[in-house]
Order: C-alpha cells, then sequence, then structure tokens
C-alpha cells in the first residue's frame, strides 16, 4: 500500500473520535495494551513527561519540547489532533515522521489491526511509541488525546505528569461537573510519579490533592509558584499560565536527571513555532486586512481568545466561525461580540455542524450574518467585506483553522 491508500485506510476504516464523536471513544485500556505487548513494549524503551487537560496541552506540551531541545536533548513529540498533516502528530526534535515509517507500519500490522478491531487511536499511540524507541529519543512528550484515566497514552509511566487546568468539554464522557472531569484526568496521576497542576480552581483542588496523596505523587501547584516572568513566540495572552506550568515542570525535572537551564527555558519558549512546527495558537495569517485565527474550542479557551481580541485595534471584526455538532452552543456563543460581521460555515469533517443550525442559534444570541458552504468560502466572503484596518477573525473549532493555515 502506498501512503496515500495508507492515510484512508486509517481515516476511513476505523472510527476517531475527532472526526465522529462517541463512536471511536474506548471505555478501557486493553487494547492498548494488547498492541503494546504485540509490538514488545516499545513505550518502556524512553523517558517521558505526560501532558494532560481541558485547555493549554498541547501549547504546553509543544514548548516542553522546544525548551528540552534547546537543551540539546533529542525529543519525542505526540500530540492530537493534527492540522494538515497526520505526520504532525508524531515528531522528533520537530521533524515529523517519515511517510515510509507510516506506511511499514501499518502494512506490516494491519492483520492485527483489524483482528482485534483496534481504534485509530490506539493505533496512531502504538505508531508514535514504537517510532520513538526505534528512534532512541531521550525523552518524549506525551500529550493526552481525551482525559486521562482511560486515554491510549495513559499505559506509560512517565518522569513527570501534567494537568493544565479542567472545564467542560467532553461532557458526554468525562462527566458533566468539574470536579469528575478533574476525576477522569486525575487517572494520569501515577504511583510515586510527580504531577504539576497548571491552574487554581476551587472545584478541583481537592481532587487533586486527595489523588496525589493515595498515589504517594509529589503534588506541585504553579499557581503558587513565584516565578520569573518569561515571554513566547506563542503570542496569545492565555500562553501566560501555559508558562508558568512549564517553568514549574521544569524544575521538577531538574532533579529527574534532565539539566535544563533558565537560557534554555527562555530560548525555547522564544522558539517553539521554530523548533515544533506548531500552527494555529492566536497565529496571524496577513497583515492589513490582519487575520487571526485560533483553535480555541470550549467556553475556557474562548474566553481568553474574545478577551484578547477585543483588545485588538480595528475599524470593524469579522468572524468566521464553524464548530463542531457536538459542541454545547449555549456555553460557548455567549462569548462572542454582538457587534461582529459574521461569517458562518461547517468544517469539512463528519463531525462538523450544520451551518444554518449554527446561523441559528448564534442569531438567539444576537450574532447575526452570512452562511456559507465552506470555510474557504466564508473566509474569502470576509476578505471581500473587510476594509485594510479592519480584523479578521477564524475559529469556533480546530478543524476550521485546519482549512486555514
Amino acid at each position: 500500500m502506498k501512503y496515500q491508500e495508507i492515510l484512508h485506510w486509517l481515516f476511513s476504516q476505523l472510527p476517531m473520535y475527532q472526526r465522529e464523536g462517541a463512536a471511536a471513544y474506548k471505555s478501557d485500556l486493553n487494547n492498548i495494551k494488547l498492541l503494546s505487548a504485540y509490538l514488545k513494549n516499545p513505550h518502556i524503551k524512553f523517558k517521558s513527561v505526560h501532558v494532560a487537560g481541558t485547555n493549554g496541552k498541547g501549547s504546553t506540551s509543544h514548548m516542553m519540547a522546544s525548551v528540552l531541545q534547546e537543551a540539546g536533548y533529542k525529543v519525542g513529540l505526540y500530540t492530537s489532533p493534527h492540522l494538515k498533516d497526520f505526520r504532525e502528530r508524531i515528531k522528533v526534535n520537530g521533524e515529523m515522521i517519515e511517510q515510509q515509517f507510516v506506511v511499514d507500519f501499518v502494512s506490516e500490522n494491519k492483520t492485527f489491526f483489524e483482528t482485534n478491531k483496534l481504534s485509530f487511536f490506539e493505533m496512531t499511540v502504538g505508531m508514535a511509541f514504537l517510532y520513538f524507541a526505534v528512534k532512541k529519543v531521550d525523552i518524549a512528550i506525551i500529550e493526552v488525546g481525551l482525559g486521562g484515566r482511560l486515554d491510549a497514552t495513559n499505559i506509560i509511566t512517565p518522569l513527570l505528569s501534567i494537568i493544565t487546568n479542567i472545564g467542560k468539554d467532553h461532557t458526554q464522557f468525562l462527566g458533566e461537573t468539574l470536579p469528575e472531569i478533574a476525576l477522569e484526568k486525575g487517572g494520569v496521576i501515577k504511583e510515586g510519579v510527580p504531577i504539576v497542576i497548571g491552574e487554581y480552581h476551587p472545584d478541583t483542588e481537592e481532587v487533586f490533592e486527595t489523588l496525589s496523596r493515595k498515589r504517594n505523587a509529589p503534588l506541585y501547584k504553579a499557581y503558587e509558584f513565584d516565578l520569573m516572568p518569561m515571554k513566547s513566540d506563542l503570542t496569545g495572552n492565555y500562553q501566560e499560565l501555559n508558562i508558568r506550568t512549564v517553568q514549574t515542570a521544569f524544575s521538577v525535572l531538574q532533579g529527574k536527571e534532565f539539566h535544563v537551564g533558565i537560557q534554555h527555558i527562555a530560548k525555547g519558549l522564544c522558539a517553539v513555532v521554530k523548533n515544533t512546527g506548531l500552527l494555529g495558537r492566536w497565529q496571524t495569517l496577513q497583515q492589513s486586512p490582519k487575520i487571526i485565527c485560533d483553535t480555541a474550542h470550549n467556553k475556557e479557551g474562548l474566553s481568553f481568545v474574545m478577551d484578547q481580541l477585543t483588545r485588538e485595534k480595528f475599524n470593524k471584526i469579522h468572524i468566521v466561525l464553524g464548530v463542531v455538532s457536538d459542541k454545547d452552543l449555549n456555553t460557548i456563543l455567549p462569548l462572542f461580540p454582538t457587534y461582529a460581521n459574521y461569517y458562518f460555515c461547517k468544517p469539512a469533517v463528519p463531525r462538523g455542524m450544520d451551518v444554518h443550525i449554527l446561523q441559528k442559534a448564534a442569531q438567539d444570541h444576537l450574532l447575526t450574518g452570512e452562511s456559507y458552504l465552506s470555510v474557504h468560502d466564508a473566509l474569502e466572503a470576509a476578505k471581500e467585506s473587510a476594509g485594510t484596518k479592519d480584523l479578521i477573525f477564524i475559529g469556533g473549532s480546530t478543524f476550521v483553522v485546519a482549512e486555514v493555515v
């Protein structure tokens, strides 16, 4: 099979949460344990850091990788979902996994995958862990896909676990309340493994304190550390919280045989895009008119992004907006400015919400605009309408941003 045939099989033959939703969610770790044993347990052949959280786990993972690269380490990075290229999910020192490795991995193991009905995510995690083992990375940064306790990545025993924050997202899987969601994400807390909590919330602090105590896991609360202010090339205001989490994480890693100085942290934080290729985080696509996109897609993430958006200077603002079908519109639409011109669209994935449903719900929140058949059409319409001193924002879903970066 050729590379494009392999990708088609991966995407279309098996359910994938990022595209289809609930059909791809697994309720235990049996399949990934079975696959890992079949691959001779590659996950025990490299050291790792495990990163969970509702928002910021992708940015935090990329920051961690960038800093470690600046310190001279060979760093694996596993993240999801991808924006443009499947291989974005699996990188070593910022370089994507080779197409041939993907082809060989699937071709050689396809019968096993089909026999055991493995999900897209389980296969991809297995591929990443094997790749990092083959490449002999010094350390791998592993981002959780969904939740924590039952996530396929949760077979690792890392040097350090990180939970960036807790918000209400994927409640159909993780629970309706913040303590319930914290309990699921807290599943990444392992016996004796230090845990860094990025942000404080009164409803979740006790959950993490209890879990860490039961598992003898040293608990570090980044929000209680008095740290030197640092900047990053990831310029969203919300990155200040992720920067603090990363600084705290490296203060813990220093005692784990990884020598990372303040100069490596400072340089790595300012070279995240160059070192890792991260896209879609408060990313400016052009000037005049200024076009910004961001992958924030839930209440907590969009609250930060909308706040920063209102601080920009512009004559008029145009918002290209699309979401996925399981999004609770009543929690996110009130965050958007009523004075903006809206261009509603549906991201090109099966999970995308029908544009007319989105438009009707938006009107109920006094957000008005036209609907378009595609993200491309919506953006083109916004460009045609916008003056040189206007601002165009593109967001609402990772998959909307994926079509414009």
